[in-house]
């Protein structure tokens, strides 16, 4: 793994606008605006670490599944932050009946510098993740403009075949007769909720899947009829929503989100894809169970939720909130921080993770986001950020195979 630096395309923001990516530029607290997507350089693997990197995937993937069948079956809801019995004995069903159930990503973030170590899971996004037009389309078509000459070149990204594939082999889950909606929150102001969800409904088009777009706000609901409805008076009967189950779960809806669930076979008048089982594989106490389960495993690091125990005396922590997103509400302790700074055990129930600094390229701390499709590895994007955390005003640099 290699960083280089290389000069932009003419007309790079036009480029990827056309592609799709039409929030190419971030801004920043001070009100400038600079490149979210950064071509001025890119990172390049050989093709034995991006096979050994599948391969850790892979086991990531299976191991979480693994922990997720422990919570389910030990009752460990309550560590997760989940209290309402409602919504955890429907999280139980649909995890035991995942099989009817259509799941479709996720996507790993991992700390991985090429020189030798192991790659380390940080986090799993397996319910809302983003940055999937980037790495699916954007970095795809960079790859062949930059290295049209180069006839060893490739990428790892097989995104939109196996996304096409799983929503073939999975249509047959799907209520019969009934569009499949694609939702995204109206709150979205950069429009990468909107275009990471037109994505995803182009893949289904592409399946052959009838579809329909809509935001999560204008799903109404019927009392007459106790369903859901979209704004032509049609019963929501599947949808594809990139909204975080725990809001859908408790928002003013959601008393009726969960009385209408379908878990499989017809269950209720609303079938959600991803399926509640996800919020097992997006929180963050996933990282605890999974160091209970796989103590010392080499692609692990070590996590708790009660205090980070003997972290605090060597390799220091990150406090994680059970359900952050985009590196909101970490913290990272060292164990030689003076005393006086924010207490080692938060309010807030948090996990806390061995701090595992991210490897810096050219003073650029860089995290991989390694995907999975219908439990396959399916590619990689790398984002890149000026801090030890990676947050909103991260860039996403492309990749290549040589």
């Amino acid at each position: 793994m290699e960083r280089h630096r290389t000069t932009p395309r003419p007309g790079w923001q036009e480029t990827v606008e056309e592609q799709g990516l039409i929030y190419p530029l971030s801004r920043h607290p001070d009100g400038s605006l600079r490149p979210y997507w950064d071509e001025s350089a890119y990172y390049a693997f050989s093709l034995p670490e991006v096979e050994a990197l599948e391969e850790v995937v892979a086991e990531l993937h299976a191991m979480c599944l693994e922990a997720a069948g422990h919570i389910v079956e030990e009752n460990r809801f309550a560590d997760l932050g989940l209290t309402d019995p409602r919504l955890t004995a429907l999280v139980a069903e649909s995890w035991r009946r995942r099989a009817e159930l259509p799941s479709l990503y996720g996507r790993f973030d991992l700390h991985y510098d090429g020189r030798g170590g192991p790659a380390k899971l940080l986090e799993y996004n397996a319910d809302t993740p983003t940055s999937l037009v980037e790495a699916a389309s954007a970095q795809w078509f960079w790859m062949e403009d930059r290295f049209a000459g180069v006839p060893d070149a490739d990428q790892w990204n097989s995104l939109h075949e196996r996304l096409v594939a799983a929503w073939r082999r999975q249509a047959a889950l799907l209520p019969p007769g009934a569009p499949l909606h694609f939702a995204h929150s109206a709150g979205d102001e950069l429009g990468e909720d909107l275009m990471t969800v037109a994505y995803l409904r182009e893949t289904a088009e592409q399946a052959g899947i009838a579809t329909e777009a809509i935001s999560m706000e204008d799903i109404g609901w019927d009392r007459l009829s106790g369903r859901f409805v979209d704004t032509r008076l049609r019963f929501v009967r599947a949808c594809f929503k990139l909204y975080p189950w725990e809001w859908l779960a408790t928002d003013a809806f959601g008393p009726y989100a969960l009385e209408t669930l379908d878990n499989g076979g017809g269950t209720g008048s609303t079938l959600w894809i991803e399926p509640a089982w996800k919020m097992l594989l997006s929180n963050k106490a996933l990282l605890a169970v999974l160091w209970e389960l796989f103590p010392g495993h080499p692609n692990l690091l070590p996590a708790y939720l009660d205090g980070p125990r003997e972290l605090a005396g060597t390799a220091g922590w990150a406090a994680k909130p059970l359900f952050g997103r985009e590196g909101a509400g970490v913290t990272l302790h060292r164990p030689d921080d003076p005393p006086g700074g924010p207490p080692a055990v938060r309010d807030e129930p948090c996990c806390y993770q061995e701090l595992a600094p991210l490897p810096s390229f050219d003073g650029n701390h860089v995290v991989l986001g390694a995907w999975v499709v219908d439990g396959e590895p399916a590619g990689l994007g790398i984002r890149e950020s000026a801090g030890l955390v990676t947050d909103e005003y991260a860039r996403f640099v492309p990749h290549v195979i040589l």
